[in-house]
């Protein structure tokens, strides 16, 4: 009896011990399932979301050599924090951005590779621009493409240059009809129409579209090629090609109403009251050190409309639909009229760079 009892109390307590281990199994079980749906979201929670790439600015540098206010240059693009710009310069053949020829590491081995002689008045202008814009449309992220000669400079600071660029889908194009002077070619005519025949600065803000139709362009350049040679006061068309080719092509194209008809960039051409020679031209004024103020850039950013004379039209400037400044830029600038600049807080950039200068 007594081993009958002790074999009761046995199987009692294995049983007791199979639910026990049966009910750990399924809390277990439980426990898996239950995390298997949940790490995801905790993964989620706890490693930082991939970082977007913004768009860029491609701001493209037509220089002789090197690029002698890169230390503005330097000074501007230090304001950006989310690498939203990148650099290309178009420089003589065989010229390298290296430590010997700038001061600024934004501009090493910034040179584009395939460069070409370029001659003043002459198509090879326009080349170097459409060899520019080919380099720089190989960078997918790259969706603003800024024209800027070497002695330009930054009016303003970059994220306000980037802001007032990126808040438009339109290029920034000067353009007006060409009604008053002899560039236009009749020998052009097979091609390009009178009536699309316009002029205007090269200092353009274009969209990647707009880049991709003159990188395409397979008929107006040619025309340039052919029909603008260097500009002679004796010769009947003095084309400047640089002053025609995006304008026109663009209008050839139907693609006048995807544009701002104005530049970013200032230049001074009202010439007729100086008193020196080698400031009146084809040329506009240079800027030299003691011209070189607070007064002048406060008046050129204070400029707010643009009047075309030969359409009589008035280009009042606007920024995401409201009034604005009309220039992000102005040209032309000497290096010690440059470097003054960036010496007062009228830029607003910083002037640590200079340190380096």
């Amino acid at each position: 009896m007594k081993r009958r009892s002790n074999s009761l109390k046995f199987h009692h307590i294995w049983k007791r011990k199979l639910f026990a281990m049966l009910l750990c199994f399924s809390c277990f079980t439980i426990l898996l399932l239950v995390e298997s749906q949940y790490s995801p979201i905790q993964m989620l929670t706890f490693v930082s979301p991939p970082t977007i790439a913004k768009p860029k600015i491609a701001c493209l540098f037509i220089a002789r050599n090197r690029i002698p206010l890169d230390m503005v240059w330097d000074a501007f693009f230090r304001g950006d924090e989310e690498n939203r710009f990148s650099i290309y310069v178009h420089s003589r053949p065989g010229f390298l951005l290296n430590k010997a020829t700038t001061r600024s590491p934004y501009f090493l081995n910034r040179q584009i590779n395939d460069s070409i002689q370029v001659d003043w008045g002459e198509a090879s202008m326009i080349q170097a621009e459409r060899i520019l814009l080919q380099n720089a449309l190989m960078h997918p992220l790259n969706e603003r493409f800024i024209f800027l000669s070497d002695s330009c400079i930054p009016l303003y600071n970059f994220s306000y240059v980037y802001d007032y660029i990126m808040s438009t889908n339109t290029s920034f194009v000067d353009s007006f009809a060409d009604t008053k002077e002899g560039r236009y070619n009749p020998k052009m005519g097979p091609v390009i129409p009178v009536d699309n025949w316009r002029k205007g600065s090269q200092w353009v803000v274009l969209t990647r579209k707009h880049v991709e139709t003159i990188v395409q362009d397979d008929s107006v350049f040619p025309m340039f090629q052919w029909h603008c040679k260097p500009a002679d006061a004796s010769k009947e068309h003095n084309c400047i090609p640089d002053e025609h080719y995006v304008q026109t092509l663009l209008a050839q194209k139907g693609l006048e109403g995807e544009i701002t008809r104005r530049s970013l960039t200032h230049s001074s051409w009202d010439l007729s009251s100086s008193k020196d020679p080698e400031r009146r031209g084809w040329h506009p004024l240079t800027y030299k050190l003691a011209d070189s103020s607070p007064m002048l850039i406060q008046s050129i950013k204070d400029i707010d409309n643009i009047y075309y004379e030969t359409e009589y039209r008035r280009e009042w400037c606007t920024s995401k639909g409201k009034p604005s400044k009309c220039f992000l830029f102005a040209r032309k600038f000497t290096r010690p009229a440059a470097l003054r600049l960036l010496n007062t807080s009228v830029l607003g950039i910083s002037s640590e760079a200079t340190s380096r200068a």
